[in-house]
């Protein structure tokens, strides 16, 4: 997408024949195609000391393929990028899964959540010194003792009485009391999660949802890794699981570098291009 291999040759009777003249000019050309079909992207030479790895943390019912359309820009920008599953068992479970990864990795770290996977990076990256930016993507950016459902405010399509005419529940083996997988239905789905996206997609994406243990709702956030590491936010205008208003105030209240952009709550699926620029502004500010 982002470069291209040009050849040229000149035929002499029997043979082809690349001759000095000819292969001069065209290196010309092709430096220029490369050079301007690269302007405007950050590339990671311009960063002061090694490269970070890029870990990208996906939300509640979905799963490390959201992130495919970031992921590939940032490789092509010559980013390590690493998307473990995050497991939507918990939030102590799930960012003790995450922690435990990060550890594995050599040297610094810029960490990603979307969604329920902001409230994941903020408790996984507590008391990390590789993690040197947090970056919320249409994110949950909990402070402690805080948990969705108390950040769940008016205006989004889970803020309704009756939650089972958004959700459907299922139980299974070996889950604590009280607490059974849940989806979101598949007629809601579009309209709460993927508004903005063709409908194909959005029922694709309803379809192979990933669920999302309920306990996930009520656990209480411990404290946020955002009071000691920068942070950035990319806020959705036209979310309709968190509002506008909420991610606004969330990310205010962490003190966020904050760029809003017009997009649906899944802004890393319809525009990946504004979010990518964002982790790499991240990474410049803090490499």
């Amino acid at each position: 997408m982002y470069g291209s291999k040009l050849t040229s040759s000149v035929s002499h009777g029997r043979g082809t024949v690349r001759s000095a003249a000819t292969v001069v000019p065209l290196l010309a050309v092709a430096a220029l195609f490369v050079s301007s079909s690269s302007a405007g992207r950050s590339a990671p030479e311009e960063t002061a000391g090694p490269l970070p790895t890029i870990v990208l943390v996906h939300g509640a019912w979905a799963d490390s393929g959201s992130w495919n359309r970031v992921v590939r820009r940032l490789q092509d920008d010559g980013y390590p990028v690493a998307v473990p599953p995050n497991p939507l068992r918990g939030l102590t479970n799930d960012s003790g899964v995450i922690a435990s990864f990060l550890q594995t990795i050599a040297g610094p770290v810029v960490l990603v959540g979307h969604s329920y996977g902001g409230a994941v990076i903020t408790n996984a990256a507590l008391g990390s010194s590789q993690v040197k930016a947090l970056v919320y993507v249409d994110a949950f950016i909990p402070d402690q003792g805080q948990t969705l459902t108390s950040l769940t405010a008016a205006g989004s399509c889970f803020a309704v009485s009756d939650i089972s005419t958004v959700l459907n529940f299922v139980p299974f083996p070996g889950a604590p009391a009280g607490v059974v997988d849940s989806y979101v239905r598949q007629d809601v789905f579009p309209g709460c999660f993927a508004n903005g996206l063709p409908a194909r997609e959005a029922a694709l994406l309803a379809a192979t949802q990933r669920p999302l243990a309920t306990n996930v709702f009520s656990d209480p956030s411990d404290v946020p890794a955002w009071k000691t590491i920068p942070s950035w936010a990319v806020i959705g205008t036209e979310d309709h699981a968190i509002t506008r208003a909420s991610q606004l105030a969330m990310a205010q209240h962490a003190n966020a570098h904050i760029t809003e952009i017009r997009a649906p709550h899944l802004s890393m699926i319809a525009k990946p291009a504004d979010v990518t620029k964002v982790i790499e502004q991240a990474v410049r500010a803090t490499n």
